[in-house]
């Protein structure tokens, strides 16, 4: 896999997305808790707030689930079914922190600077 290594702090986010969010297309769509998923990298794997910068979601809404479902199929139409990828992040921190799980600093410190609130 080309791009930054993994750091130990961003698997562990990495891992808390999955084991407290789930796939989040499939709670916007359905409500349900799928925590069967894979991470999505919105900006790529090359830059420096690449691992912080994920989504969790299901191999449906990640690559499998074709037009208007799969985010890699249609980025588009996902986004206009599902939100956009920096609003399904938003819903993310609002479920985690909601569940009491603390956000990483080191993402908060990049998103922050994005001007995604925590």
């Amino acid at each position: 896999m080309q791009g930054r290594s993994v750091t130990q702090a961003q698997k562990d986010w990495h891992h808390m997305l999955v084991n407290g969010v789930g796939c989040i297309a499939c709670r916007v769509d359905t409500g349900e808790f799928n925590d069967f998923c894979s991470i999505h990298h919105i900006d790529g794997r090359t830059k420096p707030h690449a691992h912080w910068s994920v989504l969790p979601l299901c191999a449906a809404h990640h690559q499998t689930g074709g037009e208007g479902v799969a985010l890699h199929h249609n980025k588009a139409r996902f986004e206009q079914r599902f939100g956009t990828q920096r609003e399904l992040l938003e819903r993310c921190m609002r479920i985690l922190t909601e569940d009491g799980h603390d956000i990483p600093a080191a993402f908060l410190a990049w998103h922050d600077g994005e001007g995604i609130e925590a």
